[in-house]
């Protein structure tokens, strides 16, 4: 079996971090609106890139992204916050075992969209993945 690609490792890293954001989030919305929560947070990650960015010196020009990149960037960047925003309120009124795994529908959905939207291919071992992952979320819905 070959190693795993260095993706693999960041998106298990992206797992991790995830399941800690949800478990502090969790804790850290108990007590304060969950949208001034998500700006706390939001505050707190620009801080925290903007220090890997001078650490590692990448910064560069803003004139050097391309109309395109910003325009698409930007369009993640409101549907982060969005996405924020609801999982916020989400861990406000739920328990985190429930939130979590029902957030991560987004696997299922990036599924589809990267074959509606970039011509991704589907094969038998991601439409088993996301199928199981829907399902999954159906169970912790409904029970």
């Amino acid at each position: 079996m070959n190693s795993p690609s260095s993706w693999v490792w960041y998106a298990l890293g992206s797992a991790f971090f995830a399941a800690l954001t949800a478990l502090f989030g969790k804790i850290g919305v108990a007590h304060i609106n969950s949208n001034l929560a998500t700006f706390i947070r939001t505050v707190v990650i620009l801080a925290v890139i903007a220090a890997i960015l001078s650490f590692r010196g990448e910064w560069e020009k803003l004139q050097s992204v391309s109309p395109v990149t910003w325009f698409f960037l930007v369009l993640s960047g409101i549907a982060t916050g969005l996405s924020w925003l609801c999982y916020y309120r989400a861990l406000q009124l739920g328990p985190v075992s429930k939130v979590a795994p029902v957030d991560k529908l987004s696997v299922a959905l990036a599924i589809v969209f990267g074959m509606m939207f970039v011509g991704e291919k589907l094969t038998w071992p991601v439409a088993l993945g996301g199928s199981l992952i829907v399902a999954g979320s159906i169970v912790i819905i409904s029970f």
